[in-house]
């Protein structure tokens, strides 16, 4: 009996899992790859005009190099952590403005 139930749970299992992936899911994962290379396009020809710097493939500054740690330093005092001391006015205006 205990062999029975065993093979039986074994089978709903599968069974289950046989419907983990639809064919809708299938459909809409390649459209999902078509949308991102275009933009991955456009990206390329962005980092061509600013060469003043190194950058990585996604475009964001890489902090491996000199120039990219000198220009992320706040303009203000720092807390011991190195964030911007955010009591001060020069690290004031550089911080983004929230919505809200």
């Amino acid at each position: 009996m205990k062999k029975m139930l065993l093979i039986l749970t074994a089978f709903v299992c599968m069974i289950g899992m046989s419907f983990a992936q639809t064919k809708k899911d299938a459909k809409a994962a390649p459209a999902k790859v078509e949308k991102a290379a275009p933009a991955a396009k456009v990206e390329k020809a962005a980092p061509a005009a600013k060469a003043a710097a190194p950058t990585k493939k996604d475009g964001t500054p890489d902090m491996r190099f000199k120039e990219n740690k000198e220009a992320a330093k706040p303009a203000g005092p720092t807390k011991k952590d190195g964030t911007p001391d955010m009591r001060y006015k020069e690290n004031k205006g550089a911080a983004p403005k929230s919505k809200g």
